[in-house]
């Protein structure tokens, strides 16, 4: 038996990183999704909507909204295709048949929903802030991404840091990480999961190595002068002489921080 690549995640850590594709790929709801003809029509409060093709009528065609079962004409050039089922959820956005803004929306706003805020896009990592904590920083969580290619775990920043780390020492060379985005979108505390897991994974000694799953370090452990102290301790002093308050952040950065392994 092949061992599990997700031992020593509890269920409720994995919850938030992975889907189970067996319960997606059904076959019923494949053949019943192809029954329908569904595309994705404009919407006015949520972008896009689902609705099945009825009837066509040149540049036009009259579809029937699948949430609410009203008919509407909608012009040819406004519709786009969807993916099948088997699609739904998918780590990486670049997998998709059918590659348009309502899927990868639709994709997006899914795996959100369903507690996965990390995604792929080809090469990039798209993070939905959740906008509480989640239990997806731990050590454990750490020790599933450390040394892992990043097909072979589920989406998320400790990916993109390890491929950074291993390519440092393997190449010889600095390696950039840019988080960006709008402001609450969540750059600087992705920045810290960032140091967080550079800190733990480069750290000398694992016995001599204190708890890095909660970045707010003590006065007790000021003094201990280890990696990880040090550089979980140096981001709130550039908050403090650099942060300000935005319409939709309190704590807003506002100074340039360039982290160079």
């Amino acid at each position: 038996m092949a061992d599990d690549p997700y031992a020593g995640v509890s269920a409720q850590e994995l919850q938030y990183l992975a889907v189970d594709r067996n319960k997606i790929n059904d076959p019923m709801v494949q053949a019943e999704w192809a029954s329908k003809k569904l595309i994705w029509i404009p919407h006015e409060i949520h972008g896009f909507c689902a609705a099945s093709i009825a009837s066509d009528h040149g540049d036009e065609i009259e579809v029937m909204v699948e949430e609410t079962g009203k008919r509407v004409r909608v012009h040819r050039d406004d519709c786009q295709k969807m993916n099948p089922p088997k699609f739904n959820k998918v780590e990486d956005m670049a997998e998709l048949t059918c590659l348009n803004e309502a899927s990868v929306l639709h994709n997006l706003k899914d795996r959100y929903f369903s507690g996965l805020i990390y995604t792929y896009s080809g090469l990039f990592c798209v993070v939905v802030n959740p906008y509480k904590r989640l239990p997806i920083y731990t050590e454990k969580v750490i020790e599933l991404y450390k040394g892992k290619k990043r097909h072979e775990v589920p989406p998320h920043v400790f990916a993109i840091t390890d491929t950074a780390y291993r390519s440092m020492l393997q190449d010889r060379e600095d390696q950039s990480i840019l988080c960006t985005g709008e402001s609450g979108a969540g750059k600087t505390e992705n920045t810290k999961k960032v140091i967080q897991y550079l800190a733990y994974v480069a750290a000398s000694s694992r016995s001599n190595r204190s708890s890095v799953s909660n970045l707010h370090v003590t006065s007790k452990d000021i003094n201990l002068g280890e990696l990880e102290n040090q550089l979980l301790q140096a981001n709130p002093i550039l908050e403090a002489f650099g942060n300000a308050k935005t319409i939709k952040n309190d704590n807003s950065s506002r100074f340039v921080s360039n982290w160079k392994q």
